[in-house]
């Protein structure tokens, strides 16, 4: 791994060490117990990010394989979470294993062998074909166009939308490693997520969306995004663009984001779920965490591609 990935990760060490500090002193100065809660939650959300930036560090020392590998194990743990709250039939049996063990494969494969063109189609348009025959050869009509379109949205979300992540691996650029890329889009999109909530709890007072996202707000969205927004502009020297450039990508990845947390949120709504899942303490499920990418990630991936490669 480059050495300027060391030291962006060590940065990033640094400010996980300052946060795990400020979250000790902070539960010793809370009295009240609304503050309490806040503070745990934090320290929950920090011990979390110990462990997921270790795994993502160790991704990157390994290069390309375990990368997509681990983007991979990502996508496997959020489909099961996404179809775990919509339960299936029997007769949905042979698509839900098809989504697994057929287009989870294929989808990283394609992006491992470098083959844009295919990794963009094969699931909006062979799964989204695929996917409701295998359910209708059983013969059970009940519910069939809800029952498909789960699915079909289950693997476009947690599939094909995260795999846009690791493909940006495969642009190419002259003197430029694409890793910094995908270091750029994750350290913005989850920063951007911290910040609002930073935000949204110091200043947040109205709502922006409550009966889908009780916790989003104006200010923390406004607050938190420029923030995470300038962050971005001051990382342009990991990434071949400009200072301007690299201010603009970081505001789109952080609409997106946004955009992709808020429509998560009101799917979880729907399904009278408060999160996806219990996987990572402090954070919910796999899918609590990456809902922000799955929206961000083919954005980020398709601007840089059409204006800068």
């Amino acid at each position: 791994m480059d050495t300027r990935m060391w030291w962006l990760f060590g940065g990033v060490a640094g400010l996980l060490l300052l946060a795990s500090v400020t979250g000790v002193v902070l539960s010793y100065r809370v009295t009240t117990e609304a503050g309490r809660e806040t503070v745990a939650n934090l320290k929950a959300r920090i011990k979390a990010w110990w462990v997921m930036v270790a795994l993502f560090a160790l991704a990157f020392a390994f290069g390309k394989v375990v990368t997509l590998v681990m983007f991979a194990l990502v996508s496997f743990y959020c489909l099961r979470e996404f179809l775990s709250l919509t339960p299936a039939r029997p007769s949905d049996h042979g698509a839900i294993a098809a989504a697994f063990y057929l287009f989870i494969p294929l989808q990283y494969f394609l992006v491992g062998v470098e083959w844009v063109s295919m990794l963009t189609i094969a699931i909006p348009v062979y799964a989204f074909l695929l996917l409701p025959v295998l359910s209708v050869l059983r013969g059970e009509t009940d519910d069939f166009l809800l029952r498909a379109s789960k699915i079909q949205w289950g693997l476009m979300l947690t599939v094909f939308c995260i795999s846009h992540a690791p493909a940006l691996l495969i642009l190419e650029f002259e003197d430029y490693d694409s890793a910094f890329l995908l270091f750029f889009l994750v350290t913005v999109v989850q920063l951007s997520d911290v910040l609002q909530y930073v935000f949204g709890k110091l200043y947040g007072k109205r709502k922006i969306a409550p009966g889908v996202s009780p916790s989003k707000t104006v200010e923390g969205f406004v607050g938190g995004g420029l923030a995470a927004t300038v962050v971005g502009a001051l990382l342009w020297w990991i990434t071949p663009f400009s200072f301007l450039g690299a201010a603009a990508l970081s505001f789109v990845i952080v609409i997106s984001g946004f955009l992709g947390g808020l429509v998560l949120s009101a799917v979880k709504r729907s399904l009278g779920a408060k999160d996806w899942g219990t996987m990572i303490a402090g954070h919910g499920g796999a899918l609590d965490r990456m809902d922000s990418v799955t929206f961000a990630a083919p954005v980020f991936f398709h601007f840089v591609r059409y204006f800068h490669t």
